[in-house]
């Protein structure tokens, strides 16, 4: 899908030479840029990213095209831009640091605190969360953000342990406590089965549909005419959101009527793209 992206800048106008060209709006490290800067020589671009670990990383992956991309503290739904860009682009998915570093809260595989945040300094964590909201809401976000079919069986067994025993260890004992909610053939698949219910609650704690839908309503205030975003999202949801904003807002038009998806190479090359949906928007 990376080159899909990289084609999509074809679609732009012509880029302006201002302080920046583009957008990265979910940096992590650096990869969609680090194609973009290699493949345009005269590309400057701005990556914005929450994660203080997500910005080290990149600056670190970017170091020999240090001179064409600042790196900016921010969470994209709550950047204000200084100049209109030619193109955006947006992956929605958790970076590789997120994920494999077990002390950020994410894995289901690696122990680690029921954290999830994107952003360290953000104040609610996953653990306070289902601490904190009623056993209906919490299997109401489990079924919302994880289209989970078990999700009323799932809230009342962690409501039920956080009652009679106190709160997880970590996310290795939320997990299991999960994989006990479903038939013993269903526990030992491909997929952990606590897969849809660890995405709900890192959905809710880093309040990314919200987020997303500011991207959404702000992005033609981004754009110069013409401009393109392509965002990558992981979930039902949101790919909904984009598809539909694409298709209702008069001030977009889709280039892809369908959801480009990861070829075979590429989830050969990383099963997490398996779930990926690439959209293209231009502004007209």
């Amino acid at each position: 899908m990376k080159q899909e992206i990289l084609d999509s800048i074809d679609y732009c106008p012509h880029i302006t030479f201002k302080e920046f060209h583009g957008i990265d709006a979910t940096l992590g490290g650096g990869g969609h840029t680090y194609e973009l800067l290699k493949k345009y020589q005269n590309l400057k671009i701005l990556g914005l990213d929450q994660d203080p670990h997500a910005r080290i990383a990149s600056s670190i992956n970017l170091k020999e095209f240090q001179n064409r991309i600042v790196i900016d503290a921010c969470n994209f739904g709550e950047y204000l831009p200084s100049h209109k860009v030619s193109f955006i682009i947006a992956d929605l998915g958790v970076n590789s640091n997120q994920i494999d570093n077990p002390e950020r809260g994410f894995s289901i595989q690696k122990d680690g605190p029921l954290d999830m945040r994107m952003n360290p300094s953000l104040e609610m964590t996953a653990e306070k969360l289902i601490n904190k909201i009623s056993e209906k809401d919490l299997a109401d976000l489990i079924y919302q953000y994880g289209d989970e079919r078990l999700s009323r069986k799932i809230a009342r067994k962690i409501k039920k342990e956080i009652k009679e025993r106190g709160n997880f260890s970590g996310t290795k004992d939320l997990a299991y406590t999960i994989a006990g909610c479903f038939p013993p053939k269903q526990r030992y698949r491909k997929i952990h089965p606590a897969t849809r219910t660890f995405q709900a609650l890192r959905i809710a704690v880093n309040q990314e549909i919200d987020v997303l839908q500011k991207l959404l309503d702000n992005a033609s205030n981004w754009l110069l005419p013409g401009g393109i975003i392509s965002i990558i999202s992981f979930h039902s949801i949101e790919d909904r959101l984009v598809k539909n904003h694409f298709k209702n807002d008069i001030r977009f038009k889709p280039i892809n009527k369908k959801p480009i998806t990861p070829s075979a190479s590429e989830l050969i090359a990383n099963k997490r793209s398996r779930s990926a949906k690439l959209r293209i928007g231009q502004l007209n």
